[in-house]
């Protein structure tokens, strides 16, 4: 007579129930349960569930309410979201994440909307600090102050009313792209800059009519005004306050933009003793700090840390005229940009790291660089076909001839773009360049995923808000956070709701060869998760901006709630 194994009718039900996107029954209690959800998984296999269990780090089931509460223990921390939103970690594809906590350290000037309101919050400063200390500040953006600063020159600030108030400190204020800055008299005389000072390549300083310095500089030149670096004291203070904000707005994974060895040794150290909260992936800054490292370092601090790629600069920003455009600026003629990198340093670092496994970014904003930075990308990669995956990435891609824009997918170029630039840069940018040029190749998201190119969405923090939600508003309505203009800039460039939650997502994720591990809500997946106080892939448009983080979840630990607002579920309530 037929014997049947003994395991094989539950292990075809275990089979049937996979089968079916249900979890098989759990082997052991999970450690968080997560309740009565609307959850969007990001998985195309089962888009939508109601509850989660996570075990450890790791994801363990996800599936109904009914199906998931049979992983609840006499330990289990559980949660009832009722009804509210559970998606996949937030994932900045692009942020800059020291500079995010030196924001909060600085004056801040973002938002100012004259250069007197800069000035007064400047001199606040001042009497603040003893004489002979520097006074560092950032956000200015004279595109978007009421009226020009007296006296500006091609339209930026000088140094003379901002002398007035600090003539015994120095001052350095960034402009809010970090591609120029504005400096005092004092900081000037500190290093030695006259009319006679020589410019460096790819850099330019600001001169008035009679050839003398007006304390702007740009790009590369900025490195005549830095001041020493920050102690180590400042640089630990502002890791904190980045980790601190990024929890309180559901950002579980960033790419750092380019980090000096001295930032990255303190990563390091953090991530030894277990004091990030943070998923960072980490780019060298420029070509002598990738060959420092020599070779990539993946999952260290326990999976919170990678060190697998490499930063290098094209041009400069579009705001500062520093962006290497084809044609010249439309309100600045003879004005083609910079070149902040030489092309041939590129290749060399492109060649560098596909023989040792390091990725490439490389920032590129106008249409000449990014022209330039797919040519050295087509070579670079041309000569090593038998390397099928390096996922070389431009950073920003913001103005493209129309040539070039199918370029991006039939290479494998990730486009690592910032949805939250194109209303912030949008009103000013047809000045910088003509409106037939922004509609051609400006924030062109539709024309690159139509042409099959893979977008990682970021915010580049502290350029902007590191906001997801906000970043996910301009996404997909092309709007700045009050909500404007109407209707959005070119419209036909919107992304869906879907599509902009997966370039935060899943895409980002891709971006750093993460995608197996996090970007969706899958069993075996990391548990970095997100719960949202409403559903941003069904309210309106104009409901979306008050949509609130409630509760940010990195590797399995619920790391930050909202002050006033709890989930927790007593066991007999189940």
């Amino acid at each position: 007579m037929f014997r049947r194994a003994p395991c094989l009718v539950p292990c075809l039900f275990a089979l049937a129930t996979l089968a079916a996107g249900r979890p098989a029954p759990a082997a052991e209690p999970a450690d968080l349960v997560l309740l009565n959800a609307t959850v969007h998984t990001g998985d195309p296999a089962r888009p939508h569930a109601e509850a989660v269990a996570v075990r450890g780090n790791r994801i363990v089931a996800v599936g109904t309410s009914a199906e998931v509460r049979a992983y609840v223990g006499p330990r289990s921390r559980v949660m009832d979201l009722r009804g509210q939103t559970l998606v996949p970690g937030f994932e900045d594809a692009h942020a800059h994440f020291l500079g995010i906590g030196f924001a909060r350290l600085d004056v801040d000037l973002v938002g100012t909307r004259s250069f007197a309101e800069v000035l007064s919050r400047v001199e606040k400063a001042v009497k603040a600090r003893a004489p002979g200390e520097w006074i560092r500040g950032r956000g200015w953006h004279e595109e978007k102050w009421s009226a020009p600063a007296p006296g500006a020159v091609r339209g930026f600030p000088t140094h003379a009313a901002l002398s007035a108030i600090s003539p015994d400190n120095p001052v350095i204020l960034e402009r809010a792209d970090g591609h120029a800055v504005l400096v005092n008299a004092k900081a000037m005389a500190l290093f030695g800059i006259t009319r006679e000072t020589k410019v460096p390549q790819g850099g330019e300083i600001v001169k008035d009519a009679t050839g003398a310095p007006t304390g702007v500089f740009v790009d590369n030149a900025e490195r005549l005004v830095t001041p020493r670096e920050r102690s180590e004291g400042e640089i630990r203070r502002a890791l904190e306050l980045a980790m601190d904000e990024c929890l309180e707005k559901g950002v579980t994974s960033l790419t750092d933009a380019g980090a000096p060895l001295g930032l990255i040794a303190i990563y390091k150290e953090l991530g030894a003793a277990a004091r990030l909260r943070t998923r960072l992936y980490v780019m060298a800054s420029g070509l002598e700090t990738m060959r420092a490292l020599a070779k990539p370092e993946s999952g260290l601090a326990g999976g919170l840390l990678d060190l697998r790629a490499v930063k290098l600069y094209a041009d400069g920003a579009l705001g500062s005229r520093g962006a290497a455009l084809l044609e010249p600026y439309a309100d600045d003629p003879g004005n083609l940009g910079l070149i902040r990198t030489p092309p041939e340093e590129m290749l060399e670092a492109a060649r560098f790291a596909l023989a040792h496994g390091f990725q490439v970014g490389v920032h590129a904003i106008g249409d000449r660089a990014n022209r330039m930075v797919l040519d050295i990308y087509e070579q670079a990669l041309g000569e090593r076909p038998e390397l099928n995956d390096p996922r070389f990435r431009i950073e920003h891609a913001q103005i493209l001839d129309a040539a070039d824009i199918p370029r991006f997918g039939r290479l494998g170029v990730l486009a690592s773009m910032q949805g939250i630039h194109c209303p912030s840069d949008r009103p000013w940018a047809p000045k910088r360049l003509g409106e037939a040029r922004v509609k051609e190749g400006g924030y062109v998201w539709r024309k690159l995923l139509d042409t099959g190119a893979r977008i990682l969405n970021g915010t580049d923090a502290p350029v902007e808000n590191v906001s997801p939600i906000q970043n996910f508003h301009a996404s997909v309505t092309r709007q700045d956070a009050q909500g404007q203009p109407p209707g959005g800039f070119d419209p036909d460039q919107k992304l869906t709701r879907a599509e902009a939650l997966r370039t935060m997502t899943l895409d980002a994720a891709y971006g750093s060869f993460a995608e197996k591990e996090r970007g969706s809500i899958e069993v075996g997946k990391l548990a970095d998760l997100v719960v949202l106080s409403q559903d941003i892939l069904a309210v309106p448009d104009d409901a979306l901006m008050r949509t609130e983080v409630l509760a940010t979840i990195l590797d399995g630990r619920v790391l930050y709630e909202k002050r006033g607002w709890s989930a927790n579920l007593a066991h007999p309530a189940l």
